[in-house]
């Protein structure tokens, strides 16, 4: 693949993919730029070459179009504060006016579409079928969507442009028209944005030559977004806490109960394989025993503990229990190299980020009152036991709201310095917040 610094931009329309799903307020006002501003770099690099740049990205889960509370008109005013310049908004993502606006394009300008998620055609997955639809049903729906819209779809957006860049980590994992899809109509002029290369370093480093034990913590809610990662990990570590809503199918699968906890029976098939895989392999899988069950997903649930697979109905696995934070603190602590990927629990609200935090901490706690963090150049928290890499957006499935409850700088120290009983760094860039402070 050509490297953004290799590529001549003069009088070329550049379409990046960004990750700007960023946080908004009740009036639509951006309340963390963090995203927007981790992107400015690439954009910059393309406007100081004499290019113009078409700039796409998703918000939120839109189910229709258009839906104005995901709509990417809103960030247009924090994307220009952040640029230095002049953003025009398309108002869709195909189209004649995108087409029109992106075929007069200056060197220099800068237009954005509208949310790639209003379209069907940018996930590959269908929409309005009937609750009751069945799994052939909803699989022939599928085959329908990619085979026809979806390529249209994929060739709409690339026709707007010359060259097409990568700069959104979040999301490039995904076989989604604007990551995977689009990069085949450039064979020639194709790249990665800065923060994607920075990001692809520093889990190349990681993964090239750790210390061991090397341990990785994958969380999140479903094994089907997992199952990459989870099998590429097995060649490579001793072994994978696995925690988040990903647990309920694990222990579905095995023949336990999980009430109403998030749960994917047809992907037991690959629960089984990958317990068999790890056992072949000689990599020990850690789960938790417990779970803090709800009622309701909601902060005003009433919660409870149980055994993660023997939930009762009406109830669901939200977070681990006093257990699981025992069981994965101890085998944290006995590992040199940590790779954390995904939430144990329901962050998003405080009283299911209780396992994650946990987690954090028993990583903070490795040799206690002796650690110090160093973020280096390419982002990687270097300390005695090894290397702790949160590889930024995607790698700590944005971390950016726990990572204000869970860090422990005292001061924020500047970018490049040591940062005493510091829990976590992002690799997202300057500006993450610090117990009120920053990183800079």
């Amino acid at each position: 693949m050509i490297s953004i610094d290799n590529y001549d931009f003069k009088g070329k329309r550049a379409i990046i993919r960004v990750d700007f799903n960023v946080p908004l307020n009740e009036k639509g006002e951006v309340t963390d730029d963090t995203r927007i501003r981790a992107a400015i770099p690439t954009i910059k690099k393309v406007l100081a070459e004499g290019g113009s740049v078409i700039l796409m990205s998703h918000m939120g889960r839109p189910k229709k179009n258009p839906d104005p509370k995901y709509s990417l008109e809103q960030i247009v005013p924090a994307v220009e504060k952040n640029l230095g310049t002049k953003v025009e908004f398309a108002g869709d993502c195909i189209g004649e006016k995108a087409a029109e606006m992106a075929k007069n394009l200056k060197p220099g300008q800068v237009m954005l579409l509208e949310n790639l998620r209003f379209y069907a055609e940018e996930e590959g997955k269908p929409r309005g079928l009937a609750e009751d639809a069945s799994k052939e049903e909803k699989d022939a729906a599928k085959k329908a969507l990619k085979e026809g819209p979806q390529k249209e779809f994929v060739k709409k957006l690339a026709s707007l442009a010359d060259c097409y860049i990568n700069d959104a980590f979040g999301t490039a994992h995904r076989k989604h028209a604007s990551t995977y899809l689009i990069a085949k109509q450039f064979p020639n002029d194709k790249m990665f944005g800065y923060l994607m290369e920075k990001e692809v370093k520093a889990i190349s480093s990681l993964m090239e030559a750790p210390a061991h034990p090397f341990c990785a913590i994958v969380g999140g809610s479903k094994v089907s977004s997992k199952i990459g990662v989870i099998k590429a990990l097995i060649e490579k570590v001793d072994s994978i806490i696995i925690g988040g809503g990903m647990t309920y199918t694990f222990a579905a699968a095995q023949g336990g109960k999980v009430g109403g906890s998030i749960c994917e029976p047809d992907m037991f098939p690959v629960a089984l394989e990958i317990l068999e895989l790890a056992k072949k392999k000689g990599v020990q899988l850690v789960m938790s025993p417990d779970a803090l069950i709800a009622d309701a997903f909601s902060a005003d649930a009433n919660t409870k503990e149980a055994p993660a697979n023997d939930i009762p109905d009406g109830w669901e696995g939200l977070d681990i229990g006093s257990e699981g934070k025992k069981v994965f603190r101890e085998h944290i602590l006995g590992c040199k190299t940590i790779l954390w990927n995904g939430p144990v629990g329901v962050f998003e609200i405080d009283k299911f980020a209780t396992g994650s935090k946990e987690v954090a901490q028993a990583i903070a706690e490795i040799k206690a009152g002796k650690v110090e963090y160093r973020l280096d150049k390419t982002n990687i928290i270097h300390c005695p036991i090894g290397k702790v890499s949160f590889g930024g957006e995607k790698l700590t499935e944005n971390y950016n709201a726990l990572i204000g409850a869970i860090v422990k700088a005292k001061p924020a120290a500047a970018k490049g310095q040591y940062i005493k009983s510091c829990v976590v760094a992002s690799t997202m860039g300057p500006g993450v917040k610090v117990n009120g402070a920053k990183l800079v």
